[in-house]
């Protein structure tokens, strides 16, 4: 089984290798790649020294899955590169989500789809997974027709530079900036560039992707993407409108026992979920549930999840489990 990480020396392939190890997927030969300032540099995993290749290295070992992080201009030129020696890339950019003829998958809602015709799997984005692992299981019981989805989402989610802007910020240093105003005592209400409607590229991927995962294009969705000083996960505030209407201790129960999902919702003993405490963690945490009072059918709820585990490493490491439990491998 030989796994290339591509990407390997960032922040989500980083954590992609934690992933893996933790999991104890059956490498028998990883592949690290990166850059070429990088190639030949060392990187450990499970205690073992292996050296970053390169890009045409790494396609001639023909490994069996390629997980990428390392943007989408990357995915486009080499993903299809990897997929014309058989190998299965697994892909956590926006290049090919949208694409019609490839899936995007968050396998607690939609893996069933995957075919081992299937060499390039989108991984959704990382507000978007959160969500719909929460809003599946309730599609099914009640039929959902709206959501309205504001996030908090954590510096992490930019990479190392917003990470070092908001810390140097924080000790008072200069700094080089990820974002275009100060990140620390502040909230941006933008993430990612505007689109001709005044939303965000951000704001449209969860309402599209959303669509494409929840095979249902009848659900209307919007958003409002936001960045804020956290480093531990993205928070969301989600509102959901049901076609029927719902028992709240049915709904509750029916959350706790999906895959994927922890209930955090008691609030006489002030249990919430919070980045703080999602933080590492691989689960979707969901809490603060209850109804809209204001509408008919309507739910509030309050979700957080580790944006670069769930939400990037574990998502791609759980396809890779997939592809592997139902025999959809070609190398």
């Amino acid at each position: 089984m030989k796994v290339a990480v591509v990407g390997a020396t960032g922040l989500v392939g980083s954590k992609m290798l934690a992933v893996l190890a933790e999991r104890n997927f059956p490498i028998t030969e990883l592949i690290p790649v990166a850059s070429e300032k990088s190639v030949g540099k060392e990187i450990l995993f499970k205690g073992k020294a292996y050296q970053v290749c390169s890009m045409e290295d790494a396609i001639a070992k023909k490994p069996a899955i390629a997980i990428f992080s390392a943007g989408g201009n990357t995915s486009l030129q080499y993903a299809p590169q990897f997929a014309a020696v058989g190998t299965v890339v697994i892909d956590n950019s926006s290049a090919w989500r949208m694409d019609p003829n490839k899936p995007l998958i968050v396998p607690e809602v939609n893996a069933a789809v995957l075919t081992k015709n299937d060499l390039i799997i989108a991984n959704p984005n990382c507000s978007t997974i959160q969500m719909v692992v929460v809003l599946k299981p309730l599609h099914l019981k009640y039929k959902i027709k709206r959501v309205v989805v504001s996030t908090y989402q954590s510096v992490t989610g930019t990479g190392v530079k917003a990470v070092d802007q908001l810390m140097n910020e924080r000790a008072g240093l200069a700094t080089e900036r990820a974002y275009p105003y100060a990140i620390d005592l502040n909230v941006i209400p933008q993430i990612d560039v505007f689109m001709e409607n005044g939303y965000t590229k951000e704001e449209m991927k969860m309402i599209l992707e959303t669509k494409k995962i929840m095979q249902d294009d009848e659900i209307q969705v919007t958003a409002t993407t936001v960045r804020i000083p956290v480093m531990g996960g993205h928070s969301e505030s989600i509102n959901i409108e049901f076609e029927n209407d719902f028992d709240l201790t049915e709904l509750k129960n029916i959350l706790a026992n999906s895959p994927g999902i922890v209930l955090q919702d008691d609030p006489a003993n002030l249990l919430y979920p919070m980045p703080l405490t999602a933080n590492d963690k691989d689960e979707v945490f969901v809490g603060r549930i209850r109804r809209d009072e204001s509408q008919r059918n309507t739910l509030n709820c309050w979700v957080v999840s580790d944006n670069l585990r769930k939400g990037a490493a574990t998502n791609a490491v759980q396809i890779a489990e997939y592809l592997l439990q139902h025999n959809l491998l070609n190398n």
